[in-house]
């Protein structure tokens, strides 16, 4: 007869280390789907805010031209000045 008591009470610690391994494997399943959306939120959201900024980067672009181009022909010029200079002291 104890020889029952002990396996039935082998069997019973055995099915509560499978229900709690089950219920960890859920939580743990869970946790990361949950950690999953919220990358794939962030990640629509940083893209569209991206998309946004070259957007109205390109509409302020458009509105001042002139700007635009008189900017970019300073930088231009200027980095090539510098390159010149570096390359005539050595």
């Amino acid at each position: 007869m104890s020889q029952t008591v002990v396996e039935k009470t082998v069997e019973h610690v055995a099915e509560s280390a499978r229900q709690a391994s089950r219920a960890t494997r859920a939580a743990a399943d869970a946790i990361i789907e949950d950690g999953v959306g919220v990358a794939r939120r962030a990640a629509k959201q940083g893209g569209d805010a991206a998309e946004e900024f070259l957007n109205d980067t390109t509409e302020r672009l458009q509105r001042h031209l002139v700007l635009t181009v008189a900017t970019t022909f300073a930088v231009g010029f200027s980095a090539g000045a510098l390159v010149g200079w570096m390359l005539k002291r050595r």
